[in-house]
């Protein structure tokens, strides 16, 4: 017992000194402890993005959204195109067609039914300031919520709570690898519950997710370096003020760097994008709106998802492109077509402290990946 209590009274004693040197440290005051508790340094916060999901409404067994059912996945469409009725097919004109179609998608009339949500509840934000007939109303009661891509999706069982694979593996995706990080930093803060002039810098960080020993719980004050050199193109600034504890934004294009499986890389790109995000020392939490590029959407959840992988949440790409297309809101092309469709991103953050290099480094001087995937 007496080398247990040595080492006890040893590590009190450690401790004791150790305290009373910090207290004696220069500059060691109470004055510096609301800065620290905050979050806040030189006018400056960071968090790191934690959750992060697209924007669906959901109700028990989708009853409200969608009253006549999810729908139906490749698998089952499969089916119906070419039944086992004794026709001898071949692989070239069944497999490969089918893989074919989902890569080069049409706006041929859809020959299955597909089910679009069709309730007037919705979550996300107010894109354009006006209150439109397609337009939701939050739960709260607000009205002209902006989110066509709710739409489309809300009937798919992987974004809906009937079977939300698409949604758990993305998020799970997202913490897990380090290419997905995403950083926000808030410069010029005064206050953050009301400030009318704050820079939001996002950034891509290198660092992984602190959490505590259950996994789930993220914990705030840990560090997070900015990746400037291969993520230059993840780098976008927007002007902003805090009101009432909630940062709102101006709009901008924004890009949120994907990772999915197989090693996929990839980015959904928005246009007019905004950050709606109620502040606390410790977190930050809301939606992050705009008009998704369509294209870019498709084809990151082609890439990260093989057509099998697909079928566990019951989407069929071909069928969603079609959706996506016809409900497309935002940025028509020379023909009129819409590009861009209404989303936002349910997003939740932890405070973070932000490192960016200390030298320059060598400038990546690939093409913008937004222009490499859009079309």
């Amino acid at each position: 017992m007496k080398p247990y209590i040595g080492l006890t009274l040893g590590t009190l004693i450690g401790t004791l000194i150790g305290t009373a040197l910090i207290a004696a440290a220069p500059g060691a005051s109470r004055a510096a402890e609301p800065a620290a508790a905050t979050g806040v340094k030189s006018r400056t916060i960071g968090y790191v993005l934690t959750h992060r999901k697209w924007a669906v409404y959901t109700t028990p067994g989708a009853k409200q959204e969608c009253p006549h059912g999810v729908n139906d996945g490749e698998r089952e469409q499969f089916k119906l195109l070419y039944p086992d009725d004794g026709t001898q097919r071949t692989v070239l004109d069944t497999q490969l067609k089918w893989e074919g179609e989902t890569w080069h998608p049409s706006r041929t009339p859809e020959p299955y039914p597909f089910r679009e949500v069709e309730g007037k509840i919705g979550t996300g934000l107010n894109l354009d300031g006006k209150v439109g007939p397609n337009d939701f109303t939050s739960p709260d009661g607000e009205k002209g919520i902006d989110n066509q891509l709710y739409r489309a999706i809300g009937c798919l069982a992987g974004y809906n709570n009937s079977q939300p694979y698409m949604t758990f593996y993305e998020e799970n995706a997202m913490r897990r690898f380090a290419f997905n990080r995403l950083l926000i930093e808030i410069t010029d803060v005064d206050d953050l519950v009301n400030d009318d002039d704050v820079t939001v810098t996002t950034y891509r960080g290198l660092d992984g997710l602190f959490n505590d020993a259950g996994g789930d719980n993220y914990i705030p004050g840990a560090t997070q370096h900015v990746d400037a050199r291969w993520g230059k193109e993840f780098i976008y600034t927007f002007k902003g003020r805090i009101k009432d504890g909630v940062l709102d934004t101006q709009t901008g294009d924004f890009s949120v760097a994907e990772s999915i499986a197989f090693d996929s890389t990839g980015t959904y790109v928005m246009k007019d994008a905004r950050f709606h995000l109620a502040l606390m020392p410790d977190t930050a939490e809301g939606f992050i709106g705009g008009y998704s590029d369509v294209w870019s959407w498709y084809l990151q959840l082609n890439n990260g998802w093989a057509t099998h992988h697909q079928n566990y949440g019951q989407v069929s790409s071909p069928s969603l492109w079609r959706s996506l297309t016809k409900l497309a809101d935002g940025h028509p092309d020379a023909k009129g077509q819409n590009t861009a469709i209404s989303s936002a991103m349910d997003v939740k953050f932890k405070q973070v402290y932000i490192v960016h290099p200390d030298k320059p480094v060598a400038d990546n001087t690939a093409a913008p990946r937004t222009e490499r995937v859009s079309r």
